[in-house]
């Protein structure tokens, strides 16, 4: 990794998984131009969502997005390019699906579904120092 590239986490949410759609997000980031350098299915613990989302804890959507991120398989991702954070958070959309634009993955592939948390596809890392706290959370051996 040089100095002008960066790694992000991106996490295929259990909706987007149980939907058949890491495929097409996968094609998209590679379409896009950014390399995967780490890939897991998993379904994450409630001890690894803990650490995650912690900045989220004691707030009233924390417990059904804990509920509903260890509800299934997530496929976890690292990817990386020159500013793959920004990059893949624009690719990823406005994180209402309904306001999410046509040609992002929300705006093509998400929806509100009326449940107690926006399930909305995926997660992409906002900033360097949390996709590298997230990174070590999901790839501890990277």
């Amino acid at each position: 990794m040089t100095a002008q590239t960066e790694r992000s986490l991106v996490l295929v949410k259990p909706d987007g998984f149980s939907r058949g759609l890491t495929g097409e997000v996968l094609r998209r980031i590679e379409a896009k131009g950014y390399t995967l350098v780490a890939l897991d299915v998993l379904t994450p613990t409630r001890d690894m969502l803990a650490e995650h989302y912690a900045e989220h804890e004691g707030k009233p959507f924390y417990e059904p997005l804990v509920d509903f991120m260890s509800s299934g398989n997530v496929a976890a991702v690292v990817i990386e390019g020159h500013r793959c954070i920004e990059g893949f958070r624009a690719l990823a959309g406005a994180t209402d699906p309904t306001a999410a634009l046509p040609g992002t993955i929300r705006g093509d592939l998400g929806r509100d579904w009326g449940r107690k948390v926006q399930e909305n596809i995926v997660h992409g890392s906002d900033s360097p120092e949390s996709a590298a706290r997230e990174i070590a959370i999901w790839f501890p051996k990277l």
